[in-house]
């Protein structure tokens, strides 16, 4: 039987994998495997090109568990352990499970094997390695701070449109040099906005017909590049290091259109980007470009034109804002005006339908949807659960029934045999191999079969433990319902506008337009009045079990 072979590589930094240096990675481990004397797929290469090792969830290590999971891959080749993972936790986690799967990891630099000796090592590298980790970060952070109160724009690493960085050498610190081919344009992109008073819209659409193009060489000039350069001091003489810092990413209101192909549309990185207070940020002087009037005026111009922008809003404007996703594709639906026979109306339509005239083909054709029709109907399913909280129970009936799941008890017993059958099996092939009652060729498929029925039993067992739980959850969910539902019983009729709002985002998970239904979605695991402990219960599985979905009929309705 041919032994399948897997090669897992990855680089951290977009550097990294713009320069291609995970060729030479992924050169040595197919020099080893062809020194091995096995042969490569290259369906079976999995490539992380500029993904972190801090984090678990990367797409190419995703698909490699899945293949591994499946029972497709026997031996799987890794640079060394720290490209599997840079913390140690994960590196034992990945390590155990495809142990646990029979499937042999070989690092180049690491000889592995299972020894108490080899253990240990192998453990210290993955502390070493995660204690570099750290070190290099928080000795990058504090050199960066010294050299921008020092005054050196090294600390900047690379210099805003209209400047030349000139690296650091022997003789002289690194400084931004006017770039003599980029200046005029800038200037003129300020002139344009203090004086004139366009719009950064007109702005890109006049460098387009001018035929100015960007430092990366393209006709098309972004907005957000735009603002970005239009409020950066570093042109009225004074560059700004710390006006950012890194945390975590929060919870996505809405659902990602990419949600189908989640282990292939992974982001590089869990982190974003916030705002620092302007106290805490460091001024580097650095040569002018802009008169500081003119740059200020540029300023007064710009929140100006956010004011009176049409598309800008200081409040939201519509109450299902945020919540509405296309179940076609997967895009945002959102909310546009339209003028009828001299009536002004409000409907929200589906994002997937505009950006179609971007791609040669349609993306979507859904139908749009009156506001006021819809928001009324998803309203009247909120008032309707919190005056009715039983719903909750009587869902969850009806999907016991759907799923014939009534016999919690003998079913469990019954995998609980089965279970047992195959771990006895197991053992039992194991031991007739070890004493040469049976070869390799009969060993390997059989122990592979035998250890994917056991996984699948073990994952319907699981399964079968949380439907048994979820019942007395599901009770202590409904009273917690009731108390929210308490809370504002006496003003469902006659709520304001905001309240209404903020009722629904607490309740509302999303909402879901087909082409013929609306599906809400609730979200009732965590609400007002409920206790740490009554939390702590009902969020060890969070946004897995505590949904439930009603759907209506609102393109009848309208």
């Amino acid at each position: 039987m041919t032994t399948q072979v897997a090669l897992y590589a990855r680089v951290s930094s977009e550097k990294q994998a713009q320069e291609n240096t995970i060729d030479s990675q992924i050169e040595a481990i197919e020099s080893r495997i062809k020194a091995d004397g096995l042969i490569l797929l290259n369906d079976l290469k999995f490539v992380d090109n500029g993904y972190s090792g801090a984090y678990l969830i990367r797409p190419a290590l995703e698909q490699l568990r899945d293949k591994i999971a499946a029972g497709e891959i026997d031996k799987v080749y890794i640079h060394s352990p720290d490209r599997l993972s840079r913390k140690y936790v994960y590196q034992i986690l990945l390590l155990e499970e495809f142990n646990r799967l029979g499937v042999e990891v070989i690092f180049l630099n690491f000889e592995a094997s299972a020894n108490p000796e080899a253990n240990l090592l192998l453990q210290m590298q993955g502390m070493i390695a995660e204690y570099e980790r750290a070190k290099i970060m928080e000795r990058n952070r504090r050199g960066k701070i010294h050299a921008a109160k020092l005054g050196s724009v090294s600390a900047l690493g690379h210099a805003p449109y209209g400047y030349r960085y000139i690296n650091k050498t022997s003789n002289s610190d690194a400084l931004y040099e006017i770039n003599q081919d980029e200046v005029e344009i800038v200037r003129n992109i300020f002139r344009w906005i203090a004086v004139e008073r366009i719009s950064i819209r007109g702005v890109c659409q006049r460098l387009k017909e001018e035929q100015i193009l960007t430092r990366n060489g393209s006709i098309i000039w972004s907005k957000s590049s735009l603002s970005n350069m239009l409020k950066n001091t570093a042109y009225i003489g004074h560059a700004v290091y710390g006006k950012s810092k890194v945390c975590e990413k929060s919870p996505s209101l809405r659902m990602k259109k990419s949600r189908k192909k989640l282990a292939f549309n992974l982001p590089k990185r869990n982190y974003t980007r916030s705002v620092v207070e302007k106290e805490s940020w460091i001024n580097i002087p650095v040569p002018a470009i802009i008169d500081e009037n003119i740059f200020y005026t540029v300023q007064e111009q710009l929140e100006e034109n956010r004011k009176l922008s049409r598309i800008q809003f200081d409040e939201a404007k519509y109450l299902l804002q945020g919540l509405l996703v296309c179940k076609k594709c997967c895009y945002a639906y959102c909310g546009r005006p339209a003028i009828t026979r001299n009536k002004r109306y409000l409907y929200y339509r589906c994002a997937g339908v505009f950006l179609s005239k971007y791609y040669d083909a349609k993306l979507c054709d859904n139908k749009s949807v009156r506001a006021d029709m819809l928001e009324t109907a998803v309203w009247e399913e909120v008032k309707e659960l919190l005056k009715n909280p039983s719903r909750l129970l009587e869902e969850y009936q009806r999907r016991l029934t759907e799923n014939k799941m009534d016999s919690f008890n003998h079913v469990e017993k019954s995998m609980a045999n089965q279970i047992e059958k195959l771990t006895r099996g197991i053992s039992n092939i194991i031991d007739s191999y070890t004493q040469d009652l049976i070869n390799k060729e009969e060993f390997e498929p059989r122990i592979k079969s035998m250890r994917q029925k056991l996984k699948i039993l073990e994952e319907q067992k699981e399964n079968i433990n949380i439907q048994k739980n979820y019942s007395a959850e599901l009770r202590l969910i409904i009273t917690n319902l009731e108390k929210f539902s308490s809370y504002v019983e006496g003003e469902l009729e006659n709520i304001e506008w905001a309240k209404k709002r903020d009722i629904i985002r607490l309740l509302v998970k999303r909402v879901e337009i087909d082409q013929e239904d609306v599906t809400v979605v609730f979200k009732v695991n965590s609400l007002p009045g409920t206790s740490k402990k009554e939390e702590s219960v009902l969020q060890h599985r969070p946004g897995r079990f505590y949904f439930i979905v009603m759907t209506i009929n609102i393109r009848k309705r309208t």
